[in-house]
């Protein structure tokens, strides 16, 4: 069995030896016998719960040595008093091997759990490549568990004949059904940002597979479940940005030390409700200088609350932090800034998608001097 899980102090180890030694001085001393039994018990079971087998079965082998040289030194190991002392300690003792493999099991089948979400995720959300032309790329999937491998946000980056396109996405709700929805969402941006020429076709083409996956859902499902989603196309040559905004929140461009939230005109509705009628908004144009990143989020940073209940804004807490070296950089300080905010365990997963475009200097001196990219 592996040790106690990180979130419990190191001294807890020690808790078993204590309760022994604490319950066989208490029955040494005491004006009554075995006073100290309810400990030794207390120590069986907790050595169960948190140590290894080995472990277990010396605090069960020490416990039933000192109840037994306790009767002798009492007079009672060979009448029932002392024989039935001696069974309900032996007992105990079993209690705390029953309760470590009974733990022992639920860990070998939480670790098959954990590999077959580990690889799910991989394969329904693979890591996207860390350069394409000018641009350096980095992504984070966080849950808000630390146990949790796989939920409802997505990101995905495509290099298609329009330029390199990107996607960040909300699915919700949790569990199987946000899973299937992401698989679903990614198969059809990754088809549609190859084959359309404009990001409000792709939009479409998704809302359509999504309208399709859920004729196979429950009639309140389909009215609840919806995605919020950001579709960006950074243009040839990474000159500038073409943002789709599907509800979802504000991308932001870091420039040195700025940290600016572009913000939709006309923000769009979510994906998967596309039975309202409304038409699909028109997306929006910005320029992305060379030397900066874009920042690409889901609602686990931006609804994330400190103890005042204050949200977490980007703009705020980042500006005058850069120039940031480079994407992963910037995202380690993001997630650590936002758990730094939290002070805890946040209410929802987070992911983050960060896309810079090389400064030419940099660019120059990384092709040889030629100014293209090997």
């Amino acid at each position: 069995m592996p040790p106690p899980s990180p979130q419990w102090p190191r001294y807890v180890e020690f808790a078993p030896t204590v309760l022994v030694a604490a319950g066989l001085t208490w029955d040494v001393f005491s004006p009554a016998d075995y006073w100290g039994d309810p400990m030794l018990i207390a120590a069986s079971v907790t050595a169960g719960a948190l140590l290894s087998l080995r472990h277990t079965l010396a605090i069960g082998a020490t416990i039933i040595v000192g109840v037994f040289a306790l009767t002798v030194k009492d007079g009672t190991a060979d009448n029932a008093v002392g024989h039935l002392e001696l069974f309900n300690t032996f007992f105990a003792a079993l209690m705390g091997v029953g309760v470590n493999r009974v733990i022992a099991r639920h860990g070998r089948h939480l670790d098959v759990v954990r590999t077959v979400a580990e690889a799910a995720q991989r394969a329904v959300l693979p890591a996207p490549p860390q350069r394409i032309g000018p641009l350096t790329i980095a992504a984070r999937y966080q849950a808000a568990q630390s146990e949790a491998r796989i939920g409802g946000d997505a990101y995905a980056v495509q290099r298609t004949p329009f330029g390199v396109r990107l996607l960040i996405a909300d699915v919700r709700g949790k569990g199987l059904g946000a899973v299937s929805a992401v698989s679903v969402l990614l198969g059809a941006f990754r088809e549609a940002a190859e084959q359309e020429p404009d990001l409000t076709t792709v939009a479409d083409r998704m809302e359509r597979a999504l309208l399709r996956e859920s004729e196979q859902t429950s009639e309140e499902d389909r009215l609840e479940g919806f995605i919020t989603a950001l579709i960006c196309e950074v243009l040839p040559g990474g000159s500038g940005l073409r943002l789709l905004d599907c509800g979802h929140p504000a991308p932001y461009l870091c420039h040195g030390g700025a940290v600016r939230a572009l913000e939709s005109r006309d923000p769009g509705l979510p994906l998967g409700i596309g039975m309202l009628g409304a038409a699909r908004t028109a997306p929006d144009d910005w320029p992305f200088p060379a030397g900066s990143t874009l920042l690409l989020i889901t609602d686990g940073v931006t609804e994330a609350r400190n103890d005042a209940g204050t949200f977490y804004d980007p703009a705020v807490q980042l500006a005058g932090r850069g120039p940031f070296p480079g994407p992963e950089e910037l995202i380690d300080v993001l997630v650590r800034d936002v758990e730094r905010w939290t002070g805890g365990p946040r209410d929802d997963d987070m992911a983050v998608l960060a896309v810079g475009r090389q400064a030419e200097g940099r660019r120059t001196l990384r092709s040889g001097g030629n100014g293209t990219d090997r």
